[in-house]
């Protein structure tokens, strides 16, 4: 538990540019005080010891608004940063160096007993906002962007943007945890290669009705470019889609 409690303090040294001392850290940072006190509570929950665990998790959210159940494995070097609003259930696993944002949720879904919350493995970051619901395993060096809802299994060097999150690859890049404006703006690429298809079809839409005038007049239509292939468009359209076109 000692090398747990120096890793969290060196990883708030190593990431928060704010944190100007130890003693700074000690009292002010509310993810730091969350983390010792559920890392007790973890202790007396394994051994078995009835209600106390559940009312100290209790109290440390009453302290830092941050509720952990004393249930959760949660490894060295997790930084909660700000934490407001942060939920961490039960069968939460997180690994190693993983940080977590203000009103992040680490929820689990339905009323049945065993594994429903989710896996976080070394060095995810989760922004602000952000819900991870259900028995699902997010891969390491993960990155989930502010308000993203994560409901399935997302694979490691992996940006999850949106709702639901869909998983945009960045081939093992290593990037800055902190740089939440680095975060690709998957919507709006699609919208536009939408917009692009649109105006494609509209555009052969038009060369057909010319050639049909044409042989209507008895004149043979002249030769048709196609234009540009879009099948590259279409491809990232399916891909940000992924099952839900074809469940629907």
């Amino acid at each position: 538990m000692l090398k747990a409690f120096y890793s969290d303090l060196a990883i708030i040294r190593e990431r928060d540019p704010a944190a100007r001392g130890l003693l700074e850290i000690l009292l002010c940072y509310p993810g730091f005080q969350a983390l010792t006190l559920h890392r007790i509570s973890h202790k007396l929950w394994n051994i078995g010891l009835p209600l106390f665990p559940r009312v100290l998790s209790q109290l440390n959210r009453s302290l830092t608004g941050i509720e952990i159940h004393p249930g959760a494995q949660i490894g060295k070097g997790v930084f909660i940063d700000h934490g407001m609003g942060v939920v961490i259930g039960e069968t939460t696993e997180i690994g190693n160096h993983c940080l977590l944002y203000q009103g992040v949720t680490l929820g689990g879904t339905g009323k049945s007993h065993g594994k429903r919350h989710p896996t976080l493995s070394e060095n995810v970051v989760v922004g602000a906002g952000a819900k991870v619901l259900g028995a699902i395993t997010v891969g390491a060096n993960t990155r989930i962007g502010a308000g993203s809802v994560v409901v399935r299994d997302v694979e490691a060097n992996s940006t999850v943007v949106g709702v639901p999150g869909r998983i945009i690859h960045q081939s093992g890049a290593r990037i800055n945890p902190l740089a939440h404006s680095a975060l690709p703006d998957a919507e709006a690429t699609i919208i536009r290669n939408l917009m692009e298809r649109i105006d494609y079809l509209e555009s052969q839409v038009r060369i057909l009705n010319s050639c049909l005038q044409e042989i209507r007049q008895g004149n043979i239509p002249k030769k048709v470019f196609p234009g540009e292939a879009q099948n590259l468009k279409d491809r990232e359209i399916i891909e940000f889609l992924g099952d839900d076109l074809h469940e629907n």
